[in-house]
């Protein structure tokens, strides 16, 4: 690990949450051997999580010194030290500054000049001593002696949080928020720091303190199962005997009656709601309320009446040679009129053509300029991929909800919110079947209950990942306008995509509709030959001169013999194979190469990345600790450090889920029955409808057919239509 030795000058950047996250200035006195020449003597930047740092005080700082795509070079602090004050002007130098109250220049020279340079420890170990300094108070004695022992505290408490199993970060994030407060908490209750650090860190922490389990943990663990059992099955809410079998998983066994004594004591702290057999995190309670009470102040106001509106939506469609359908038209002076509605529809029916259609009526229906109509409306999707395909295909901005509402991901906080809201008053949100609870909730917040908001998806998508079912629920509260398209209007004329779609979505799947088609093909494929025959496929595809930039190959499943891991070293073979011309690196069984195409996994705001991002790595250095490699996302060049490949993996091969929000001309998507429970209807229907130009499935048709006909992902459970209902009747 690298180091730096100098005055801390400057903070630019410091997170309102209370982590301790800061950005700063630094001036570099000397720097371990390989930073020397270029760093000593001058000022850096720095990041890190710090409890406290005082202008002008010296520091050690370890760590690394990384390029940022964005902000170039920074120091990344991992940990750090005060350097102590050594000898006569050092120990001057710190009493007679701002990290020691009551002491100016005068009284620090007096007191070294009495006490020696070891006055330091003279004075920890007996306040009293600097009553031998002339004019010395009681109270300016405390003062100087609490300001010493605190700056000698969080040295001590840092080095304390780390030894029972908080990392760094942790360290600093707990200083921060409960100063030396800190030890006490954690072991009174280390649970009760669950909305700082996560409980797995907290629940080891609790085992290095503790042997055995207390009611503490009993309760911490409940609030745990809640969580999973909401986040595994994407249920807003549990059963009391799904909430006992989980806690088994923690080695916690309780009857029905000591659990519910237990739910009652969490019901009144408001840490879960009890609502007759249902059993809530009292956020996710919360969050379906909150969302229905927004909807009802959103849909309240007052119709919105345009003359004439055939007659310029005829006008719109002549001027952009578009022939819209009756249920287009009916959705395009649906979404313009009303407050709220809900356009729902499969591959080809048109969905996004009425969105380009309802903000450019918006647009010319308005008194205004193009630029301010424009800010007046905003083009929203939960991926970034699904949000460049929206602005490609309307010719209008589009952005993620994350980006909009301004998510701090160090904080996981909005900061547009109920107190700092946007002004837009047009907002449509595409792809809402991947939209959770929580991001909902959040952009109800952020945005004006006098907005008309309109709601796209296709409702026979896989669900949001997180929990929730919010197009589905909200279409079948039955209290909003629905518009659902059923006729498909595909461009490329004798498609069959959309209506195999339409018969998995039916349940109505027959022998003809694997058939060989155009566009379509259905491999009867043994289990063991699929990966070898994708790479067949792949081969002729690239024959034919496609562009194997446009091939995507979907599956259900990382792990298996036809699992993606195992797909993408075969098509990392034949798309880029090893050259003397292209650099790569091996992590682990991994090997990242120039051209590799890849995923990105996470949020990533700071680079403007997200969660389904599709790029391509065009530089790989061994040699560069900050840019191992550094990849192309749409334009936007982001470097990679090699502990940030665990948020990369390569994109030859991708999940269902991955894919959604995204299309691609030409999908290869293996069924075969080793998939198991993976396979089933709104699973294989997303990852079908994902492809534009063509589609080749292989392995089992029985695999196909049972999976068309599994509808086990239904099965969520959620409160909000009984919260619609309740507020919107």
């Amino acid at each position: 690990m690298e180091y730096v030795k100098g005055k801390f000058k400057k903070i630019i950047f410091e997170s309102s949450s209370g982590s301790g996250y800061k950005v700063g200035l630094f001036r570099v006195k000397e720097a371990s051997d390989n930073l020397k020449e270029e760093l000593s003597n001058h000022t850096i930047t720095f990041t890190g999580y710090f409890y406290d740092l005082v202008i002008d005080e010296n520091y050690i700082f370890h760590g690394s010194y990384v390029q940022n795509g964005k902000y170039g070079y920074q120091f990344q602090v991992n940990s750090y030290e005060h350097v102590k004050p050594e000898g006569k002007d050092a120990v001057i130098e710190f009493l007679s500054s701002n990290l020691v109250k009551g002491c100016g220049e005068k009284t620090a020279n007096e007191i070294v000049r009495i006490l020696g340079d070891d006055a330091l420890e003279k004075i920890k170990n007996d306040k009293t001593s600097l009553l031998l300094i002339p004019k010395m108070s009681e109270k300016k004695m405390d003062s100087i002696y609490n300001s010493i022992i605190k700056y000698q505290n969080s040295d001590e408490t840092i080095i304390y949080l780390n030894k029972i199993g908080f990392s760094m970060r942790d360290a600093m994030t707990l200083l921060n928020v409960y100063g030396f407060n800190i030890k006490a908490i954690v072991e009174e209750n280390v649970y009760s720091l669950i909305n700082e650090i996560e409980f797995k860190t907290l629940d080891k922490v609790f085992f290095n303190l503790n042997s055995e389990t207390d009611e503490n943990r009993i309760e911490a663990c409940i609030i745990e199962s809640l969580k999973e059992l909401s986040f595994n099955a994407g249920d807003t809410y549990s059963y009391i005997e799904e909430i006992r079998e989980k806690l088994s998983e923690f080695d916690i066994i309780l009857s029905e009656e000591e659990l519910r004594s237990k739910l009652d004591i969490l019901n009144k702290r408001k840490e879960i709601k009890i609502d007759g057999d249902k059993f809530f995190l009292y956020s996710l309670y919360k969050m379906e309320k909150n969302i229905a009470d927004a909807l009802f102040e959103i849909s309240k106001n007052g119709a919105h009446n345009y003359k004439n509106l055939d007659e310029k939506i005829k006008k719109f469609s002549d001027s952009n040679h578009i022939v819209y359908n009756d249920e287009q038209i009916k959705a395009i002076k649906t979404a313009l009129e009303e407050n709220i509605t809900i356009i729902t529809g499969g591959p080809g029916t048109g969905k996004t053509t009425i969105v380009k259609a309802i903000a450019g009526l918006y647009i010319d229906m308005h008194p205004i300029s193009e630029r301010e109509a424009l800010n007046e409306i905003v083009l929203l999707a939960p991926t970034g991929r699904a949000a460049k395909r929206m602005s490609d295909l309307t010719g209008l901005p589009a952005s993620t909800i994350h980006r909009y509402l301004k998510w701090d991901k160090n904080t996981n906080k909005f900061e547009y919110n109920e107190y700092n809201k946007h002004s837009e008053k047009l907002v449509i949100v595409d792809e809402t079947s991947m939209i959770d609870t929580e991001l909902f909730g959040a952009l109800l917040k952020g945005i004006n209950s006098n907005v008309q908001l309109v709601i796209v998806g296709d409702d026979n998508q896989l669900p949001s990942v997180g929990p929730g079912l919010i197009l589905t629920d909200m279409i079948a509260s039955e209290c909003f306008n629905h518009i659902p398209l059923s006729k498909i209007y595909r461009q490329s004329i004798g498609s069959s995509i959309p209506y195999l779609c339409l018969n998995i979505k039916n349940h109505d799947l027959q022998e003809e509709d694997i058939e060989k088609k155009e566009d379509f093909a259905f491999l009867n494929v043994d289990t063991h030959l699929v990966k070898d025959t994708i790479r067949e496929i792949c081969k002729l595809s690239i024959k034919k001169g496609i562009d194997v930039n446009n091939i995507q190959v979907l599956a259900p499943m990382y792990k298996g013999e036809n699992g993606i891991d195992n797909l993408n070293i075969t098509l990392q073979e034949l798309f880029n194979p090893r050259s003397d011309l292209k650099e790569e690196v091996k992590i682990g069984e991994v090997i990242y190469r120039v051209g590799d195409k890849v995923l990105q996994l996470v949020n990533d705001p700071d680079n403007n990345i997200y969660n389904g991002d599709i790029g391509y790595i065009v530089s790989v250095d061994t040699k560069s600790k900050d840019q191992l490699l550094v990849v192309d996302f749409y334009g936007n060049a982001v470097f990679y450090k090699r502990e940030d490949l665990i948020n990369l993996k390569h994109a030859y091969a991708i999940t269902i889920h991955k894919s959604q929000g995204s299309e691609f001309d030409h999908v290869i998507m293996p069924i075969t029955m080793n998939y198991g429970r993976m396979l089933y209807n709104k699973l294989l229907y997303t990852g079908i409808s994902r492809a534009k130009k063509s589609l080749t499935l292989l392995g089992s048709p029985k695999a196909f057919y049972m999976g068309t006909n599994n509808d086990y992902s239904l099965n969520r459970k959620t409160n909000l239509v009984e919260n619609l209902l309740h507020k919107l009747n």
